[in-house]
């Protein structure tokens, strides 16, 4: 299914998608906290995401860049798009990702667009459904381009060729 592959090897980008302050509170007061939203990808169809927590804000930058880096998929892409419609969920998100001609660009929101601007897709429509909590949109996009298959693809898991497919 998934090939394995070191990302060490890579030049990767990273974003940040979004940065939240949380706090405890003990018997001495609050401690507060910050909890950073990392995607990190090359471009050419390597992308992950990572959540850091730590007391400052650079720390937990880096523990996010750090977690994306472990939690990496290989997305399959048609060009430079997505070579069918897909609709990924999960918890109360909910993205539909869909192919687009050449010339149409990233038409998404901010959240599902960082991933898949690292993920070297370029040309793609989506929509953010239901939540838009950014941690389960992001796990949503993510959901979404773990299924994408190409022709090539799903003509060798059936073990026929690939102009039989359909």
């Amino acid at each position: 299914m998934a090939k394995r592959f070191d990302p060490s090897t890579l030049e990767l980008q990273e974003k940040l998608v979004v940065v939240n302050r949380v706090s405890k509170t003990v018997k001495g007061g609050r401690i507060a906290r910050f909890a950073a939203l990392m995607i990190v990808g090359d471009g050419a169809g390597h992308v992950g995401y990572g959540l850091g927590k730590a007391a400052e804000v650079p720390e937990a930058i880096r523990k996010g860049i750090e977690d994306a880096k472990k939690n990496m998929i290989e997305v399959s892409l048609y060009g430079n798009t997505i070579p069918h419609d897909v609709l990924g969920e999960y918890g109360a998100g909910s993205v539909l990702l869909r192919p687009a001609s050449e010339g149409t660009g990233i038409i998404a929101g901010k959240t599902v667009r960082a991933v898949v601007e690292l993920a070297g897709i370029k040309n793609i429509r989506a929509k953010s459904l239901r939540s838009n909590n950014p941690t389960n949109v992001v796990k949503a996009t993510f959901e979404g381009l773990r299924m994408l298959r190409t022709v090539n693809e799903v003509a060798k898991t059936r073990g026929i060729e690939s102009d039989k497919v359909l």
